[in-house]
């Protein structure tokens, strides 16, 4: 699938802000499933830093902006090529050893609730465990927008039995890694849901450690594994550490966060 992607998140201060340092893990990631064409990256008034690849292969970039600035906006533009490889990370380098992904966090720790929906499943090998798992999750808490809140942990979305793909994703890292399965955060785009629906904003899914296959993505929300329609950026223990923008600001006032995702199909 041949995909292109415009990403605007502007940041707007209610007081002008001395200076602001961003850590940018927005380019997509290179594996077989994926191949970029044009990726543009631009941050308003912005000068670009040093990048590097982190152990988890992911690319990651610093920009400062120098104030005072009462708006900031980091804008990507690009194309890309998709195809589905049955939600298999295949040809993706990094050097992080996959046991790394048992280690919980504050979003991901599993309480009693958790532990026992994770004894729910009966997997005949590590890759059917996860299946079900995943299956778990999605029976289990429904997707609505706006009754959960950034800092919503796993525990708390399912007790309250609604959320996101946040919250479907890192309910299905706590339930893996309960059971001693590797799981990590990833975030990225979605073209549509599984139902053919437009998915114009960011999206989150997860990926679990199945023994010689490798890490396998699990969108837990749309009850299936990442294809064609998928962009992977990157990864991280959960939503906080896989953030596709990380920044610092200088300064006393507010702020304000607008977001705008637009994912379209090219003309093959």
């Amino acid at each position: 699938m041949k995909l292109r992607i415009s990403h605007e998140t502007v940041y707007r201060y209610a007081r002008p802000i001395r200076n602001l340092v961003q850590s940018l893990r927005l380019t997509p990631s290179a594996f077989e499933g994926q191949k970029t064409h044009e990726w543009l990256i631009e941050v308003s008034g912005g000068i670009r830093g040093p990048g590097f690849r982190d152990g988890a292969g992911d690319w990651i970039e610093g920009w400062t902006v120098r104030g005072p600035a009462e708006e900031v906006t980091v804008r990507i533009a690009g194309r890309i090529d998709t195809r589905d490889t049955a939600g298999v990370l295949r040809g993706h380098r990094e050097t992080i050893h996959p046991m790394v992904y048992l280690r919980d966090s504050d979003a991901t720790k599993a309480d009693d609730a958790l532990q026992d929906l994770a004894r729910q499943a009966d997997g005949a090998d590590p890759l059917d465990l996860a299946h079900k798992l995943s299956h778990l999750v999605g029976d289990r808490i429904a997707f609505r927008p706006g009754v959960t809140r950034s800092g919503t942990t796993a525990a708390e979305a399912l007790a309250l039995g609604e959320g996101v793909c946040q919250d479907h994703a890192h309910a299905l890292i706590s339930l893996a890694r309960a059971r001693g399965l590797p799981a990590r955060y990833v975030s990225g785009y979605l073209h549509s849901t599984i139902d053919g629906k437009a998915h114009d904003a960011a999206h989150a899914w997860a990926e679990i450690h199945v023994g010689q296959l490798g890490w396998v993505g699990f969108d837990a929300a749309n009850r299936c594994c990442p294809d064609e329609r998928y962009v992977r950026l990157g990864s991280g223990t959960d939503a906080a550490d896989a953030a596709p923008i990380r920044g610092v600001a200088l300064g006393t006032g507010a702020e304000e966060l607008d977001v705008r995702v637009q994912v379209e199909e090219m003309a093959q």
